[in-house]
């Protein structure tokens, strides 16, 4: 039963991760067509994009064709477009596209018609009304009372409809990435006026891959105190998602970026997520969309109304997060990064890794610190459990025995070997409780080790340059030294066979299924493993190699212990 167990236990983590890898496939890169062209029709619906097959050109082409605002702060660049007022080109300062710290920095979002690899997204936010009543558009061209956007200098923008309603729109900045949009309408007509705050968040066609199948991306929000996901993948087939919210958030969000909006947390708000093919030569080059319409605004003559709106863009650093749902009363705005199932697990993790990273000076040797102090944690656990599996290993010829005597009685092999635990008093499960237990741990780990920004382009020692992508080396060209590309569906670098080589020497430790099928899985799990785990970032396996290391000397102490004792010794 032990062994069965166990056996179980080994091929369902095989499974998942499997899944996980098996999934995973890179997305092509669609050339898209011309991207939302954002309008607003009478009931408030995001319209249809006005030419689906145009001509996609560079963003540096487009972006000094519009009137604009410039963005400086430490952590952003990029600019405003005036007509329309849309957050349509941004940069991240501090993140790169690659590992070179020269490489070009992060660009979140692009404007209308960009060609790829940097595709449309962008944010707007303006006001719906009735028949009749002239709203600003994606045409709106705004006037602005000042050049550039800091910190410590917010801009305001106006537009007059000509109608009797001036718009009014004053953005502010942190320092970090938080936006604060304040819209103040005055009636000076002189009949009343209703309209509709909304926002939207909307980018054309799909993102490089990251790992859609590891952690979510696509459309995100919690809405009425429950986080809302929706894959891009379920948004194109199932269509339109909408929920009713007083307050929350909701956008769009890669595996490292989000770009979300935070209405007024005391606002009832219809939210929508949204995918729109309509116009595309092609059903995967449409766009993809999350949007809120906010409740009526009653405006009489000679009075105004104002409506204040935040948009989060930048990357998901768990600290940051924290510290704005706290600020704006956000509610579970952490729920960005996907910290999964064990959620209670994931976040302590988390943070308990960035602060040793933060003190230490690097990730790579964080992770190695963290991996020695969990495995402190769960001692106990784990001496419970080597403390077990050496008291069946010390079985195991007895066992061998009794199938000698009845090589075709399994019931009676049954009988003598529950038989042989009882005499001795050993319970084949008490081994496995431990290591239950220390499942959630190891999911929860897996899971902070692929959310964790920090890991992205974070070096460790030697050839590893980048712990959040694969082990570089490959097997098949001896790991560089013949020159010449390894193929994708058999690379295996390194660090997966040292993983290999440490699993296999943990398993030789174990005490050895007396079934024949069942030590053939055994022997086999080191390969399977190794093969997976080569398209794995590089730190988690770096933490799983050490964390084996880490549990040999255990066991082979503690086994050890328990020999002396009996006076026997520890076989290899």
């Amino acid at each position: 039963m032990n062994n069965n167990l166990v056996t179980a236990i080994i091929l369902s983590v095989a499974i998942m991760l499997g899944f996980q890898y098996f999934y995973v496939k890179p997305q092509q890169d669609y050339a898209r067509s011309h991207a939302i062209a954002q309008q607003v029709e009478k009931e408030g619906k995001i319209a249809a994009p006005e030419s689906a097959n145009a001509t996609l050109r560079d963003r540096a082409v487009i972006l000094p064709e519009a009137a604009r605002v410039k963005l400086d702060t430490p952590e952003l660049s990029g600019s405003i477009d005036l007509k329309g007022a849309q957050f349509d080109d941004l940069l991240l300062n501090k993140y790169r596209e690659t590992p070179d710290p020269a490489s070009p920095a992060i660009v979140l979002l692009s404007p209308s018609g960009s060609a790829p690899p940097h595709k449309a997204f962008y944010a707007s936010f303006s006001w719906l009304g009735s028949a009749g009543v002239a709203v600003p558009t994606a045409d709106t061209l705004w006037s602005a009372d000042g050049k550039t956007l800091t910190p410590d200098h917010a801009v305001k923008l106006s537009w007059d409809n000509k109608q009797g309603l001036l718009f009014e729109r004053t953005i502010a900045v942190d320092k970090d990435s938080m936006f604060t949009i304040t819209d103040r309408v005055a009636n000076t007509g002189k009949t009343p006026v209703t309209l509709y705050p909304y926002g939207v968040v909307a980018r054309q066609g799909l993102p490089a891959a990251e790992a859609r199948s590891v952690v979510h991306e696509g459309g995100l929000g919690v809405l009425g105190g429950t986080l809302e996901e929706y894959k891009y993948k379920k948004l194109a087939e199932d269509g339109k998602q909408v929920n009713e919210s007083t307050g929350g958030w909701l956008g769009i969000t890669d595996k490292y970026w989000l770009v979300a909006m935070v209405p007024p947390q005391d606002e009832k708000i219809t939210a929508e997520f949204a995918y729109n093919a309509e116009g595309a030569s092609n059903p995967d080059m449409g766009f993809y969309q999350s949007d809120f319409r906010g409740a009526a605004m009653n405006i009489a003559p000679a009075s105004s109304v104002e409506q204040t709106t935040h948009l989060f863009a930048g990357a998901k650093q768990v600290k940051l997060l924290d510290f704005y749902a706290d600020k704006y009363d956000i509610p579970h705005f952490d729920k960005a990064i996907d910290f999964g199932w064990f959620y209670f697990l994931t976040k302590p993790f988390l943070y308990l890794l960035t602060k040793l990273a933060n003190a230490l000076g690097s990730i790579g040797i964080a992770i190695l610190v963290f991996t020695v102090l969990l495995r402190c944690a769960t001692l106990p656990l784990s001496l419970k459990s080597f403390h077990s599996m050496a008291r069946m290993k010390a079985l195991q010829p007895q066992m061998k025995e009794i199938q000698e005597r009845f090589p075709d009685d399994k019931m009676r092999q049954s009988q003598e070997t529950m038989e042989l635990y009882r005499r001795e008093k050993v319970n084949p499960l008490s081994g496995c409780f431990p290591t239950l237990i220390q499942i959630p741990i190891f999911f929860a780990l897996y899971k902070v080790l692929y959310v964790n920004i920090e890991m992205r382009h974070a070096p460790f020692f030697g050839w590893i340059h980048d712990m959040s992508a694969p082990d570089p080396t490959s097997v098949l060209n001896l790991f560089g030294l013949l020159h010449f590309p390894a193929p994708l569906f058999f690379h295996i670098g390194a660090w997966p066979i040292l993983m290999g080589c440490s699993m296999f020497m943990q398993q030789r430790l174990s005490p050895q299924p007396p079934d024949k099928s069942q030590a053939r899985v055994f022997m086999v799990m080191p390969f399977v493993f190794t093969y997976m785990l080569a398209a794995m970032p590089a730190g988690l396996v770096i933490y799983w190699t050490w964390s084996n290391l880490l549990g040999i000397g255990q066991q082979w102490f503690i086994m050890s212990r328990d020999a002396a004792r009996n006076g026997t010794k520890v076989s290899r």
